[in-house]
């Protein structure tokens, strides 16, 4: 693998400096380092915004509502085409800067990059298709003569804040329903992974007034959570899109009520595998599943339930193509698993997998170890013999400074009760129960608060259609991941997981009103 060039400011990252504010960019207070997951090193300073800055966009935004809602259908549609074809064009150098800020492998930050693609075509398409009805007033004998129809209208400003995990996409997903519906937008990024939303804003204005609209529609601010709550809690805003954990979106919608908030939340995401399951597909699933960004996905595979006549069938399967996951540095093409998000997130992942393992879990691999084994690896890749270890860097000057990486970590028989059954992991960890047959099978993965994405391995219509119907979940996938998503259609979650739908034409139906228009032409 060649060296990579890891930018030392953000003059380097082919935008301006401080914060899209207005029509212009506006100078931080102060900026904080952005560091590479994988080694720590610096990849640039980023700006840092504050409740004022908040409050100045906020001023923005609500000033501009009205002329961003009366731009005309082409130039929303222009713009989002603008934009589609400035991040194409800069492909390689975004997904350069998703693995920097992310440490996610580079295939992720691929796939990430071509789905940021499909939502802002998407998006753009759907403008098209945004329109009413008429509506037969005359059912009753008081409607006679009346001529009924809907449009959709705006909703007003809209708040995206966006996790660290997907930062491009997850924002793409934020902006472009919004200006699609004709609504501005501010966006608040996670503070661990700014620069590629920040460009992506940038580019997404440029877009806008070389359409004819206004750069105000589109405006960031970085910040903590004071930033959050000014940003969410202005009751003169009209939607708050929040993606993240469970607690914080609740935190929320609290704060923000009565204003409406679309809740994009986490998951412990279940697969099932029936007793007629293709045993070699539903392994492969797995793995794919649910290593794939580091486990760092709502969706990732992390409760694996298995009847009970075909496990040790499945786990034969399952084991060697454990050992085939290549665990290192994220530049490297090869690479699947790398360091989380930063050092707390490791520590939260190991100190989870402590706990099961002292309450009785079988550690299945990487091999048995005591809780807390942290021994150095072996092998090719950097694949671990302890489930926490450095890796064998695919650069000899990073091999020294690589941070610990959570090694695909398979447990088995988790008791009642622990973390990394009953709640999100977001790690590279999978858990794994046996159940008598396929209704067991179901009623454990509604066993939970969250409800986001399920998926079932059969070979059995039957059985497919009974998870489709008895799944507490918004989504069902059959004889594939439950990490599973194509941008185009409905996404989110049930009970735990969320509110509302993502997918850029259901982003736009959560982001405008109905507004009924009812006329006697002769009174």
């Amino acid at each position: 693998m060649t060296s990579h060039h890891t930018p030392a400011d953000p003059a380097a990252l082919a935008f301006p400096s401080g914060l899209p504010i207005g029509d212009s960019w506006v100078e931080a207070p102060t900026t904080a380092p952005i560091h590479f997951p994988y080694d720590g090193s610096v990849v640039a300073h980023a700006p840092v915004g504050d409740p004022d800055l908040a409050r100045e966009a906020l001023e923005n935004a609500l000033s501009a509502r009205s002329h961003i809602a009366d731009l005309p259908s082409h130039t929303r549609r222009s713009a989002l085409q603008g934009a589609l074809s400035a991040v194409s064009e800069h492909r390689a150098d975004f997904v350069d800067l998703l693995v920097l800020e992310t440490g996610k492998p580079r295939v992720d930050c691929e796939v990430e990059l071509d789905r940021t693609l499909l939502t802002l075509q998407t998006a753009a398409e759907e403008v098209a298709r945004l329109h009413g009805e008429t509506v037969p007033l005359d059912l009753l004998p008081s409607g006679e003569g009346l001529i009924g129809f809907w449009v959709r209208k705006p909703i007003g400003v809209v708040i995206g804040i966006t996790g660290f995990n997907y930062p491009l996409l997850l924002a793409a997903h934020k902006i472009a329903p919004a200006l699609a519906a004709g609504c501005p937008i501010i966006v608040k990024p996670a503070p661990q992974t700014p620069l590629a939303t920040l460009w992506l804003v940038h580019l997404v204005r440029e877009a806008l007034v070389a359409a004819g609209g206004p750069a105000s529609a589109v405006q960031l601010v970085t910040g903590g959570v004071d930033v959050g709550s000014t940003l969410t809690t202005d009751r003169r805003i009209g939607a708050v899109s929040f993606t993240g954990s469970a607690a914080v979106g609740h935190q929320i919608a609290r704060d923000a009520a009565p204003t409406k908030v679309l809740l994009e939340l986490g998951s412990n995401s279940a697969l099932v595998v029936a007793e007629d399951a293709d045993l070699a597909a539903a392994a492969d699933a797995v793995v794919r599943g649910g290593y794939y960004a580091s486990g760092q996905a709502c969706i990732s595979v992390q409760r694996v339930i298995i009847v009970e006549s075909v496990r040790a069938a499945f786990l034969a399967e399952l084991t060697p193509r454990l050992d085939a996951v290549v665990v290192g540095d994220p530049r490297d093409p090869a690479t699947r698993v790398s360091a989380l998000i930063d050092e707390r997130s490791t520590a939260r992942v190991n100190t989870w997998i402590d706990a099961a393992l002292t309450a009785g879990a079988t550690l299945a691999y990487p091999t048995q170890v005591a809780p807390g084994n942290s021994s150095p690896p072996g092998g090719e890749h950097g694949q671990a013999t302890g489930r926490t270890a450095h890796t064998e860097g695919v650069h000899a000057e990073d091999r020294n400074h690589s941070r610990p990486i959570v090694s695909p970590t398979v447990l088995l028989d988790l008791p009642h009760g622990q973390l990394a059954w009953d709640e999100e992991i977001f790690g590279p960890v999978i858990a794994i129960r046996s159940v008598p047959d396929s209704e067991s099978a179901f009623r454990t993965v509604n066993d939970t608060r969250y409800g986001l994405h399920a998926a079932v391995f059969t070979s059995s219509l039957s059985t497919a259609f009974a998870a489709i119907d008895q799944l507490d979940v918004g989504g069902v996938v059959v004889n594939e991941v439950p990490g599973f998503r194509s941008d185009v259609m409905p996404y989110g979650g049930v009970k735990d997981s969320g509110t509302g739908r993502e997918g850029p034409r259901f982003a736009i139906e959560e982001l405008t009103t109905t507004r009924m228009a009812i006329i006697r032409p002769n009174p």
